[in-house]
This record gives C-alpha cells, sequence and structure tokens, in this order.
C-alpha cells in the first residue's frame, strides 16, 4: 500500500510520514506491546495521502490565497480566514486509488475486531507532540465510527481541521509554515469508554516539574472531559522508585466530583456525543481501584523509559489512557512528550508573595504559583472573545481549544470547572500564566470590568481577590547557592506543597507535622473515627460517616488518609530524612475537630496538659495512638519510605518513653528494625536534665525551642497578658539549648533543632551553628535567606563547606 501504513510497521522515526501521534502509536505498539502496555490496533492514512489528495484537487493556490494576508492577532480576520481554509480542504476529494486504500485497511481492521466494531479516527499532523511543541486539543478526533462511508468522511474531516482556529495561531506564534506541515490520520480500534473510565496520565507534577511521581487523572466516560476540564476528576500518584522496587501502593489520592459522563448519543456510526448527569453513587467512589492505577503507572513508567533511552535523556510523556466497558482492559490510546513543566529551567526557583490582603472572590485549584493583577473579562459565550484586550484576566465557566489566541494574552485565567490537567491549566502552564480552575461560581462573583489579583502563590489553592493587590517576586539560582556544613531542613505539614517546597536546597524535612494532616484532611477526631457509636449527636455521626464513606471502616479512612499524606511528604523528599512527629494536638485542639467533643476533657491550661507522650499509653486516646502507628507503617512497610524516621512530642519522662516505645514495638513500630529510627522532642528542661537517660531510648533529639522556652521562663506563650516575655533568645533558654547540643554528641546522637527561633532570629540560628549544632529545620519561607546567613557564619568560623550527598537532587529535577 502507498498512502495507508499499519501501526506494526512505524515507529517514532516516521513523524514526518504519518505524523507525531501515529508516530507515537506505532512505536507503543510495536516496541511496547511484548511489556504489557496495551494499545489499540489501527491504520495510518499517511501525510504523503493528504498531499496527494489536495494535489489532486488543485487546492494549494487557494489556500495560500486565504492564507498568506492572514492577521493571526485579529480574531475575528482568523476565525473567517481559518473557516474558508477548512471548506477549501474538506472539499477536496479523496482520490480513487486513496479511498480504495483505506476500505481495505478498514475490512482488515474489521475482521479482528468484530462486526460490530467502531473505530476512532485521529488527526496526526507531521508537527505534532514534538518535544518542542504542543498541538493538543487543536485538530479533530472522531469517535465511534462504523461503516466504511462514514471512515471515509472522518478522513477529510480530518484533514481539514488542520487548519483549525488555533492550530493556525499556534503555528503562527511557533513559527511554524502552514504549508510544511502535513496531516495524517489514525483510524484505530474505539476503546468504549463511554462505558467505562479514560483519562490522562503524567509522568511527573504538572504543577511543581517534580519528576519521581506518576500522576493520573480519570473520570466516567470518554476522556474529552477530563482534557476540556468540564469535570473534576479524580487523581492519584504513584511513586516511581518505590514501584520500581515492586511496592504496590498508590501514594495518594484525590475523589474529584465527576458529574457528568460523556457518552455516545446514537448507535455505532454516529460521532455526535452528549454529556449526561452521573449517579451520585458513582461520584463519590473512584473510576478506578489500586490494582487498575498501579497497571496505568506501570505502563507509563514504561513508556517513559523507553522514550527516555531514544532521546538519550530523561523524557516524561503526557499519556492518555482508556478503558473499555466491553472487555474491562486498560489502553494507552496516546503518548507524547510532556512540554511544559519539563521544559521550565531547572535550578530556579521564582517566589511570589502577595504583600496586601484583600476581599476573596473566588477560590479554586491553583496552576502555576505565580501572581497576576488585571482587568477581569468574563466570557460567557465565543462570540464576546473579539471584545478581549491583552492584560486582561480571562474569567469563563470553562476554556476551549479554539481559545488559544486569546489565552496568550491574558494575564491570568479563571474557570469555574476543570482539574489540574483541563484544557485551560495546560494552556496556562505554557504560557507560563497563573490559573485558578474548578472555582464553581467564578462568573457569577466577578464582573467584567473589575480589577482583581490572581494568586497561585499560597499553596494548592488559588484565591482571586478584589483590586490590584501589591506583590513581589524574588528569583533565585539554586545552583549558585553555597551548601553548609550545617544540615537545613524544613519544617512542613501540608503534603500539597511538598513537591514545590522540595525543589529548594534541603537536607530533608526536620518537622513534618502530623496535625495539619489530621486536621486539614482527614477532619475527624481520631477516637470518632475508632467509636463512631459514642457521639452523641446524630448529625455528626453521619458526617463522620459521610467522611468514611467507600473505606472498609472509618478507622481505615484515618489510617489511608494520613500515611498518604505523610507519604506524599516522604516521597517528595525521598531518600534524604523525613522527621514525622506523632500527633501533639491539645485536649482543646482535639475538641475542635469533628466528634472531639466527646472525647476530650476540658482543661484549664491545654499548653501543659494532656498532650503528646502523655495521650499515647493512656486508655482515653490509646486506640487512637495504634492508627497513628498503622499509618505509619503503612507508609514505611506497604509504601517503601524508609526515609521516615518518627519523633515522639513532649515526653516529660523517661518511664513515659519507654511506655510509649514498647506500645510503638506492639503496633509493628520497633527501634532499629528495618532502619527504623525515633527521636524525641526536647522541650521541655527534664529532656536536657536527663538527656543521657533519654540518649539511650531514642536516636536523635530536636529541639522544639517554643515549649522550652515556655517552660523555662514560666510563660504561657498562648497568653496575651505574659506574651511580651516570650523570647528564645533568653540566656536561660540559651543555656538549655547549649546543654542539649553538648549531651547529644556526648552520647553520639543527632540533634537539630524544628522550633521557630531560628526562622525569626538571624542571631540565633548563628548561636546555634556556633554550637554546632547538627540541623537546624526552618519555615520554607526563611530557607534560602537562613542558608546565606549560616553559610557567612560557617565562613567565618573556619568551617569547610559541605560536598553534596551522593543522593545529592534525588528529590527534584535540579540534578546532582
Amino acid at each position: 500500500m502507498q498512502y495507508v501504513r499499519w501501526f506494526s510497521e512505524i515507529g517514532a522515526a516516521d513523524v514526518g510520514a504519518v505524523g507525531g501521534k501515529n508516530a507515537s502509536l506505532g512505536e507503543m505498539y510495536r516496541e511496547l506491546s511484548a511489556e504489557g502496555v496495551r494499545v489499540p490496533n489501527g491504520f495510518a492514512v499517511t501525510a504523503q495521502a493528504y498531499r496527494h489528495t489536495l494535489d489532486q484537487a488543485g487546492a494549494w493556490p487557494r489556500l495560500h490565497e486565504v492564507l498568506d494576508a492572514l492577521n493571526a492577532d485579529d480574531v475575528d480576520d482568523l476565525a473567517q480566514r481559518a473557516q474558508q481554509a477548512r471548506e477549501i480542504v474538506y472539499a477536496a476529494p479523496l482520490p480513487a486509488d486513496l479511498a480504495d486504500e483505506i476500505r481495505q485497511a478498514h475490512r482488515r481492521l474489521v475482521a479482528e475486531y468484530g462486526e460490530r466494531a467502531s473505530f476512532a479516527v485521529r488527526s496526526s499532523a507531521t508537527a505534532e507532540d514534538l518535544p518542542g511543541a504542543s498541538f493538543a486539543g487543536q485538530h479533530e478526533t472522531f469517535l465511534n465510527i462504523g461503516g466504511e462511508a462514514r471512515v471515509l468522511d472522518a478522513v477529510r474531516r480530518c484533514f481539514a481541521s488542520l487548519f483549525k482556529d488555533r492550530a493556525i495561531a499556534y503555528r503562527v506564534e511557533r513559527g511554524f509554515d502552514h504549508f510544511k506541515v502535513l496531516q495524517s490520520v489514525g483510524v484505530m480500534k474505539m476503546v468504549r469508554s463511554d462505558l467505562a473510565a479514560s483519562g490522562v496520565i503524567f509522568t511527573l507534577d504538572t504543577d511543581s516539574g517534580f519528576r519521581d511521581v506518576v500522576f493520573v487523572t480519570g473520570a466516567w466516560g470518554l476522556g474529552e472531559n477530563v482534557v476540556q476540564g468540564t469535570v473534576d476528576p479524580d487523581e492519584f500518584y504513584v511513586f516511581k522508585p518505590t514501584l520500581r522496587q515492586g511496592r504496590r501502593a498508590v501514594l495518594r489520592r484525590k475523589l474529584g466530583s465527576k458529574e457528568v459522563r460523556m457518552v455516545y448519543a446514537g448507535s455505532a456510526g454516529r460521532e455526535t456525543t452528549r454529556n449526561m448527569p452521573v449517579a451520585r453513587e458513582d461520584q463519590q467512589r473512584f473510576c478506578l481501584d489500586d490494582e487498575a492505577v498501579l497497571a496505568l503507572a506501570d505502563a507509563a513508567v514504561k513508556i517513559e523509559d523507553h522514550y527516555s533511552r531514544r532521546a538519550g535523556r530523561p523524557t516524561p510523556m503526557d499519556i492518555e489512557w482508556a478503558q473499555d466497558g466491553l472487555d474491562g482492559e486498560l489502553y494507552i490510546v496516546q503518548a507524547r512528550p510532556e512540554t511544559v513543566a519539563s521544559q521550565k529551567v531547572l535550578g530556579m526557583v521564582d517566589e511570589y508573595r502577595l504583600q496586601a490582603q484583600g476581599e476573596l472572590r473566588a477560590r479554586g485549584r491553583a496552576v502555576g504559583s505565580a501572581v497576576a493583577t488585571g482587568r477581569a473579562r468574563v466570557v460567557s459565550d465565543v462570540a464576546q472573545l473579539s471584545q478581549f484586550q491583552p492584560g486582561e484576566v480571562l474569567v469563563a465557566d470553562t476554556t476551549m481549544p479554539d481559545w488559544g489566541t486569546v489565552m496568550k494574552r491574558a494575564a491570568a485565567v479563571v474557570t469555574n470547572r476543570g482539574g489540574r490537567t483541563c484544557h485551560a491549566a495546560i494552556v496556562a502552564r505554557e504560557l507560563g500564566i497563573p490559573a485558578v480552575v474548578g472555582c464553581e461560581d467564578a462568573t457569577a462573583t466577578i464582573r467584567t470590568g473589575d480589577e482583581v489579583t490572581v494568586s497561585c502563590a499560597e499553596g494548592t489553592v488559588g484565591r482571586v481577590y478584589a483590586g490590584r493587590l501589591p506583590f513581589s517576586k524574588t528569583s533565585t539560582d539554586l545552583r549558585a547557592l553555597p551548601r553548609p556544613h550545617t544540615r537545613l531542613m524544613v519544617n512542613l505539614g501540608n503534603p500539597d506543597s511538598a513537591f514545590q517546597t522540595a525543589l529548594l536546597p534541603t537536607d530533608g524535612v526536620g518537622l513534618a507535622r502530623m496535625e495539619f494532616i489530621v486536621a486539614e484532611h482527614i477532619k475527624a477526631h481520631p477516637m470518632a473515627l475508632v467509636h463512631p457509636e459514642r457521639i452523641g449527636d446524630a448529625k455528626v455521626r453521619t458526617q463522620v460517616e459521610r467522611l468514611a464513606h467507600g473505606h472498609a471502616s472509618p478507622a481505615d479512612y484515618f489510617v489511608r488518609e494520613l500515611a498518604e499524606g505523610v507519604g506524599t511528604i516522604a516521597a517528595a523528599f525521598y531518600p534524604k530524612p523525613v522527621i514525622v512527629r506523632m500527633s501533639d494536638f491539645k485536649t482543646n485542639e482535639y475538641a475542635s475537630l469533628l466528634g472531639g467533643r466527646w472525647f476530650e476533657p476540658e482543661e484549664a491550661n491545654p499548653t501543659i496538659g494532656f498532650r503528646g507522650a502523655s495521650r499515647y499509653t493512656h486508655p482515653a486516646y490509646a486506640e487512637g495512638f495504634a492508627l497513628e502507628c498503622a499509618a505509619m507503617k503503612r507508609v514505611r512497610d506497604g509504601m517503601g519510605l524508609t526515609n521516615v524516621r518518627l519523633m515522639i512530642p513532649f515526653c516529660r519522662r523517661v518511664a513515659e518513653a519507654q511506655a510509649v516505645l514498647q506500645a510503638m514495638a506492639e503496633h509493628g513500630l520497633s527501634r532499629g528494625e528495618k532502619g527504623l529510627e525515633i527521636y524525641v522532642m526536647c522541650e521541655i528542661p527534664n529532656n536536657v536534665i536527663q538527656i543521657d537517660a533519654f540518649a539511650r531510648l531514642f536516636d536523635g533529639f530536636s529541639i522544639g525551642s517554643n515549649d522550652l522556652t515556655q517552660l523555662t521562663l514560666g510563660v504561657d506563650r498562648d497568653s496575651q497578658i505574659v506574651a511580651f516575655d516570650f523570647d528564645e533568645r533568653d540566656e536561660g533558654v540559651k543555656t538549655l539549648i547549649r546543654q542539649t547540643v553538648e549531651g547529644a554528641h556526648r552520647n553520639g546522637r543527632h540533634v537539630g533543632i524544628c522550633g521557630q527561633a531560628p526562622s525569626d532570629y538571624p542571631e540565633m540560628a548563628e548561636y546555634l551553628v556556633e554550637l554546632g549544632i547538627d540541623s537546624i529545620s526552618l519555615a520554607p519561607d526563611t530557607l534560602l535567606t537562613t542558608l546565606r546567613h549560616v553559610w557567612t557564619v560557617e565562613q567565618r568560623l573556619g568551617r569547610p563547606l559541605r560536598e553534596p550527598d551522593a543522593n545529592e537532587g534525588r528529590a527534584s529535577p535540579l540534578g546532582p
């Protein structure tokens, strides 16, 4: 055959003949099928067939007449000329020899898959899916096509879609010649995901560029809803290093709302689709089980490894998957190099900070980490796009591929719908502008003409504020920073910011706060999940049951959520140490959790009451502590994240320490077993006085300067009346810190500090360095400033710079 080539006959070297999409499908079908990567069979109508069609129709002069005078910045002119170009191409009949080849190939596919089979007919331009360009969504795809006549018509429509508005504008922007980019078309078995689920996979985290995870998104029905942002999809992360070690565990997951599913509007042969409401029960369950997620992650890693070997360098991938509701199998239906997060300049960190507060107008998912201001333009109809002015903030229900010309002129994008892999998010990342997606009500709360500030610099939640708020931007070249002898770590509680924080030049996490995960993600009191029957309010019991919906038990919900939160932090910094502090809520804080007031006593001074180690073996909380231990065991044993070290807070006496360690061992967390290290907080004067005795029980100490100051000076740090007397720089406090460092070193134990003092006071950081403390753990926003200061102090003391560890940079794309 001259104009048709089967997937088994083509590969990555054939982009010029069959386009990027078909070349990739052929490469995977030919090279990876034996490794378990399932790709539907099909054939490519070559780019030469497209040229042959237009040659026979004499279409080239007419296309030049339409396109040579194009002004791509004029939205109306672009739309008119693009329409004319598509009409010219679609009007060109397929030459008889080409049509005959397509018919023969179609019959062969029907013979393979059966008379009732339908097919996907997909565009594949010769400049598409290249490492430096992404034409995603710019050309047409036709699904569920049955019968020779409809396949032939869909091929002509794909040819014409080379001149979609956005495709033309994108080629102009990237310097592609319209007449040198040709259109190939792929015809492949239709995966009936309308009866199951589909989605997108990235072999990195799309927000931070963190490369050690596979990021899977999915929703019920056809995949267009996920790509276009019509639905909020389910999200899953799988950690590559431990997956390669054979650990079969999902790192983290998030349930999406999935309110609609796209299905076919007619029988096979009709390419029309429509969205149908998703039943509440299906909205509340994940579209993939763990085995399916892991199977997709396996395939994604194999695809990335294959393309990386071909390229001779790491090549993160953007992959589309679909599950067939008829045979139940998972298929890979497209793969291309990821072209946004992987193209970032490695080693550079831009930090944005708002310098004022404003009225909140909308909130959703942050895309990127930047801040932008501008006048809002609410677009409810495509006809309004021509009114859009450069520098405005685009506000819409969702965005479409044809909006690219407008989006590239926007200061920021805000949408009601969509997840982190929707069209708006992908294009915003590519353009380097902030976007807040999935706001639900942005088009109602923001009006055209409003001055707004779009902030993606506050974690994973993006916010839109009224007015133009002042903000700062700081750019740092991490490669130029020295690495001081003193280890600098970070304090971190929010898993959502872990991947981004791990890009900083840290030596790990000195304090991972379990309380943040419990309060913000789990939301319920551990004992309320163990004994929901003891909750004295039916409404609260219902809320607890709703939180735990889909889990084997409420207790299982706690264990999974806590394990995945801690696991995400541990994976971000792997294999650097992550010191996880077991829960240290006070009774008033525990009581504020859902169901908490039925399990907590009232105390006059909770700060020095029933907290920390004293709770762990007490009958009032021992079952809750067992859940904490089960979660940490799942992180270390199930997920394979053995870089997690555990730490006991507010441990008053040696006997109490012994009891806690015994309880942990009974729950499967024995110190020294499988390399487990257990630290203790040094925040009570008795910890310092008896440091030799505590050193026999623990592997290290972390100074909690906040509580140590409180108990040394007798100042309740929560009391505004005496707050002026709370000062970590007091000589008494500094003396206890010095004695702790000396005592730990005398016993050969690690000693660090995780309190607020070195973050707030440069002179305290200097004092700690002079003492020879092993590590200082800081708030992330003070890390770079403190790093420079510590290096200056060490230079004055004559200490040599530390050589990078063998695994330096392992946790980030910065490289060693």
